[in-house]
């Protein structure tokens, strides 16, 4: 009885901690069927937040030579801010990738790219790994991320704290959108042609085109693969809360000035990348 009201209690305002610890390197490893190969992924999505990556990791694992992660988000690095990362931590890392002979697998965490301690980890545990990075529009990532961050936190939170909390969500929620410094860290670590870069509008503008570039990136035979769910974006949506101008013109004066470094250092986003960050 004691059992049963903790839970009820507690599972609403904790459910994403505890989904996150049961699918982090805290607990468990997957199971492993017979003759099934473990090791290193072959590829991981690094970010970003709010940016489409639940459905291009879905139409990725559509195609037949790649075998879906038990999970799309390990979280596998978040904790290793405070905890030494051992070789014990890359075996363990490695046995959450069970794939059969011959094909590929991987996943996407998308907070990988924006914790600063994460990328030279992900080069230990797993240096032979393509990168794959999908952008949005900075601006529209910065409010979405926003909502969901404040969505995800309030239930947990108590009201003497919230102001604070929800404070800190925004600073995070604008870091998240400003892409070049977790680009730069993550070419630290990769040689730039470990890692792809798409951008969100050009993947719902063109998906078949985008996902032929991703599937020869990763290396996959028949790269004109194309899932039948392929413009079936996935995702959920927050309620939208009102902003003020002085704010909302701040975080776009940031967005903007990173935006045009962005440009420096990828210069494939140059196209789009005026115009979306000026639509903000």
């Amino acid at each position: 009885m004691i059992r049963g009201r903790v839970r009820r209690t507690v599972a609403p305002a904790a459910r994403p901690l505890v989904r996150r610890w049961r699918t982090s390197g805290w607990r468990g490893y997957p199971r492993r069927p017979s003759g099934w190969l473990i090791g290193p992924p072959d590829f991981v999505g690094v970010g970003a937040q709010r940016a489409g990556t639940k459905w291009w990791y879905g139409v990725i694992c559509d195609h037949p030579e790649v075998q879906r992660a038990p999970v799309k988000e390990w979280h596998f690095f978040d904790r290793h801010y405070q905890t030494p990362f051992t070789p014990d931590d890359v075996r363990a890392y490695h046995r959450r990738f069970p794939r059969p002979p011959g094909l590929i697998t991987g996943e996407w965490t998308p907070r990988y790219m924006h914790d600063f301690w994460t990328p030279p980890l992900l080069r230990r545990a797993a240096p032979d790994a393509k990168i794959l990075v999908l952008l949005r529009d900075p601006f529209a990532r910065y409010l979405s991320g926003l909502r969901h961050e404040l969505a995800s936190v309030k239930p947990a939170v108590r009201r003497r704290r919230r102001s604070y909390i929800e404070a800190m969500d925004a600073n995070d929620a604008l870091s998240r959108s400003l892409y070049c410094r977790q680009l730069a860290r993550i070419f630290e670590s990769f040689d730039r042609g470990q890692v792809l870069v798409l951008q969100y509008e050009r993947c719902v503008e063109a998906p078949a085109a985008a996902l032929r570039r991703t599937y020869e990136f990763l290396g996959l035979p028949d790269p004109d693969h194309l899932p039948a769910f392929i413009e079936e974006r996935v995702g959920k949506s927050y309620p939208s809360g009102e902003m003020p101008q002085l704010v909302a013109n701040a975080a776009r004066n940031a967005i903007l000035e990173d935006v045009n470094d962005l440009r420096s250092l990828v210069p494939e986003t140059s196209t789009s990348g005026r115009r979306v960050a000026m639509r903000a």
